[in-house]
């Protein structure tokens, strides 16, 4: 493909998802595989650089811009080499008229600046778009750390976790044998921190309420020594039988899995109520903490879905407390940098709840805020996570 044709591909990708993002259709990941499979001509260097096109675009603008035209002509307007490509040309998008829009904005959405935890400042906001590194956990149920980096020399040792490793971007994880023989599962640095600060041992009752496919409840069996009991729970059966091929593969056998209707979490665990040594609450959240990695969900977000993951998160964190011992510890956590979620939340958790306390999480990594810690993708070379450790007294 001529530049030309790949920035006009760009641009049919780029109004794909836009549609989506509006629509609450496939993500932008989903629509990009479906996009270049219907168009087998595109070699590989092709399909990179279309794509390449696209994300910048999706990177650049925090609103969704009216059309994908307008963004790439704004794009043009910053970068000679992009408006040198609006040539009219046979597959090429056409000449840019002196009158046609151009979208408008930052990179972040307008309306979410207020709701920014106060320690994601200026200096921290380019970083929110940087493209995401990639971390692996090394699986201790099955290699030690020393072992797995003999086979990945060109692993990096992240020492803010005992078991994280970093892999330079592109490297093809999913080819090595060393996934494939559960040696290793793919975990951003933060998730891992997460895992640490539920300080997980042998012999425990702990369960995860909201585990999707199990990347943290894996992590929680591995630190159990596969002693104890390990509950998974979510209310979305496609997410929960992810866990399963990738249990096995791990060799985690302590992990028991519970489907959970939407309303009805609390009978259906009934049975774990006061019972439980740890509870994880991964809330469900806006995914401010990824927009590195998902930057179309800028655009899937406004004010009142923020409201309804709030209230949702709420509901949880009281469903979980439910569920703990005394004595016993709950980790709640969100991928996200707002402070309504964050700080504001675990906060309004403790102010009607006199018989918890928030503790120490003992990790070397982020930023005290309020009852927990934030960790930032400029700060913390991870995901954005805030979480807070809580003890039932």
């Amino acid at each position: 493909m001529r530049p030309a044709a790949r920035l006009q591909s760009a641009i049919e990708l780029l109004d794909a998802i836009l549609v989506a993002a509006k629509d609450g259709g496939a993500s932008a990941d989903q629509l990009a595989k479906s996009f270049f499979a219907e168009r087998r001509y595109a070699g590989s260097k092709d399909r990179r650089a279309v794509r390449d096109l696209a994300w910048r675009a999706i990177r650049r603008f925090g609103e969704p811009p009216p059309s994908a035209r307008s963004a790439f002509i704004a794009l043009a307007d910053e970068d000679a080499e992009i408006a040198a490509l609006f040539d009219g040309s046979d597959y090429g998008p056409a000449a840019i008229g002196l009158q046609e829009q151009r979208a408008q904005g930052g990179p972040l959405p307008a309306w979410i600046l207020p709701h920014l935890s106060i320690l994601v400042d200026d200096s921290e906001r380019p970083a929110l778009l940087d493209r995401a590194p990639l971390d692996i956990r090394v699986n201790a149920l099955k290699a030690t750390r020393e072992e797995v980096v003999r086979q990945l020399p060109e692993a990096e040792i992240l020492h803010q976790s005992p078991y994280a490793l970093r892999l330079p971007a592109g490297f093809p994880v999913d080819n090595h044998p060393l996934f494939a023989a559960g040696l290793a599962e793919i975990q951003d640095l933060g998730s891992q921190l997460i895992v640490d600060a539920c300080a997980a041992v042998a012999g425990m009752t702990a369960l995860d309420l909201c585990a999707g496919a199990g990347g943290k409840t894996l992590a929680l069996a591995a630190a159990m020594q596969n002693k104890g009991t390990l509950i998974a729970c979510d209310t979305n059966r496609n997410r929960l039988q992810k866990l399963q091929p990738r249990q096995i593969r791990a060799g985690a056998s302590n992990i028991q899995t519970q489907l959970l209707d939407p309303g009805r979490e609390t009978d259906m665990l009934s049975k774990y109520s006061g019972e439980c040594d740890l509870v994880l609450v991964d809330a469900p959240c806006s995914g401010s903490g990824t927009w590195r990695r998902n930057p179309e969900t800028r655009w899937r977000l406004n004010p009142q879905r923020l409201e309804r993951v709030c209230a949702d998160q709420e509901k949880i964190l009281n469903i979980g407390a439910e569920l703990v011992a005394s004595g016993g510890h709950l980790v709640y956590a969100v991928c996200s940098i707002l402070a309504d979620e964050g700080r504001r939340q675990v906060n309004k958790f403790l102010d009607t709840h006199p018989d918890w306390r928030a503790v120490d999480p003992c990790v070397v990594a982020g930023r005290t805020e309020g009852a927990g810690i934030l960790l930032t993708p400029n700060h913390d070379g991870s995901d954005g996570f805030f979480f807070a450790r809580l003890k039932k007294l």
